[in-house]
């Protein structure tokens, strides 16, 4: 587990650490630990286009980050920040609680939270240009109220839509420590976070305001070889994530392409049967109006370089955000719906369902008005997905509104490991 905070401290002031241990079961801390952290800033000099100067921008201060290792499967732990200062004086943050992740392959209930696009806004209002993130506080409020009932946190791309203004990352990082502080909190780089002309990026537009993916990268850590790429894997218990960046090319022959195969080819699916696929912008389906006029229902070769790997390794899920709505879609393959249910999934495995969850807290997007065949369930709000895996061979999918917390959408997968392997369409090699 890793643990992220800011302060005004320099390393050549103060000491930076963070004191954890496991709780005790009459209460307390059993063995508490001292882990030193190390620290980074960022300027504007750091980022690639033209960041906010007068009007947003703010120091960051210092960003410490230490990690806490050798924990025990499913524990309770506590931990808090702090600082020692050359006087031999502590300086400690507040204390959380946090439930150590499950080993990979490990036999337990596991539950998932899935959304994109949230963004940030105020109680008052007094600081949001157009209510841009109108959902947001919504989202944020729905998910502090239930913190018990889930267990990690996937945010995928969009976060506080900054574009350039470091006050604005203060104010998101704010809004989601309630739920950062207590759940693992990952995340996927968006167009907001990564996208500027001529930087190496797969499209020339100005969505970042300059950050270039300098702020996420330093203030939420991933576990990828380069931080540059915004691409890496996540095993949680009977779950393998393969995270992808939509800010860089994912096409055949590209290091990202590579990463994906090797991420989806590795997982044993006997002990982690479920296996999600997740990215920013739209690669797989989303019936969403500008899509629809482009007539491709998909970023441009979105999922052309990608649906023989979904296929090949049995991808249950596609997670995607950019569209700020909700859809779901038939279990596909190849654009066709291979099953004509609708609530209740089991037997072989012969398609993945595909799953817009970009109703975070940005404003909304709309739908063309002929709906595809392959869209299932559709809906124009804010919301967010829970997943909620009970065994190997039982989960649940849930749809809820963060107006209300309630379920809109749901449904079920039952099967075993024999399903997973069962040859179809193109996902066994010819012999």
């Amino acid at each position: 587990m890793t643990v992220t905070w800011t302060s005004g401290y320099n390393i050549d002031e103060a000491y930076p650490l963070v004191e954890w241990g496991m709780v005790a079961p009459g209460g307390g801390v059993r063995n508490p630990t001292r882990t030193p952290a190390g620290t980074l800033t960022f300027n504007r000099g750091s980022m690639c286009g033209e960041p906010a100067r007068t009007v947003g921008w703010r120091d960051p201060g210092f960003i410490h980050t230490a990690f806490m290792r050798d924990l025990w499967p499913n524990k309770e732990y506590t931990y808090k920040s702090g600082h020692e200062l050359s006087d031999g004086t502590m300086v400690w943050g507040k204390s959380y609680t946090f439930r150590a992740p499950p080993t990979p392959g490990q036999n337990s209930l596991q539950r998932i939270i899935v959304f994109g696009d949230m963004g940030k806004a105020e109680r008052d209002g007094s600081n949001e240009f157009a209510n841009y993130q109108p959902g947001s506080l919504n989202t944020t409020d729905t998910l502090v109220k239930d913190l018990d009932n889930y267990d990690i946190v996937f945010h995928i791309g969009d976060m506080p839509y900054a574009n350039g203004y470091l006050s604005q990352w203060d104010q998101f990082t704010a809004q989601v420590a309630p739920i950062s502080a207590r759940k693992p909190y990952m995340v996927a780089s968006g167009n907001h976070e990564r996208d500027w002309p001529n930087t190496g990026g797969f499209f020339d537009v100005k969505d970042s305001g300059g950050e270039c993916g300098v702020p996420a990268e330093t203030m939420y850590y991933y576990p990828a070889e380069n931080r540059a790429n915004f691409w890496y894997k996540v095993d949680y218990g009977m779950f393998r994530f393969c995270v992808a960046d939509t800010g860089h090319d994912w096409r055949e022959g590209t290091p990202q392409h590579k990463f994906i195969e090797e991420c989806l080819s590795t997982v044993d699916r006997k002990h982690q049967p479920w296996l999600i696929f997740a990215a920013h912008r739209v690669l797989g389906y989303s019936s969403n109006a500008w899509y629809a006029a482009e007539g491709s229902f998909e970023e441009p070769e979105g999922r052309e370089s990608l649906q023989k790997l979904w296929q090949r390794y049995r991808v249950d899920m596609a997670f995607f955000g950019h569209v700020h709505n909700y859809e779901r879609t038939c279990p596909l393959y190849q654009s066709q719906c291979v099953t004509g249910e609708r609530s209740h999934y089991s037997g072989t495995m012969n398609g993945t369902i595909f799953v817009v969850a970009g109703g975070g807290g940005s404003h909304l997007s709309s739908y063309t008005t002929a709906i595809p065949r392959w869209s299932v369930f559709r809906d124009q709000d804010y919301g967010f997905v829970k997943l909620t895996a009970f065994n190997h061979s039982s989960l649940l999918f849930e749809y809820k509104k963060s107006s209300d917390g309630n379920v809109y959408d749901s449904f079920t997968v039952d099967r075993d490991y024999r399903d997973v392997l069962s040859c179809v369409h193109d996902s066994c090699f010819p012999t």
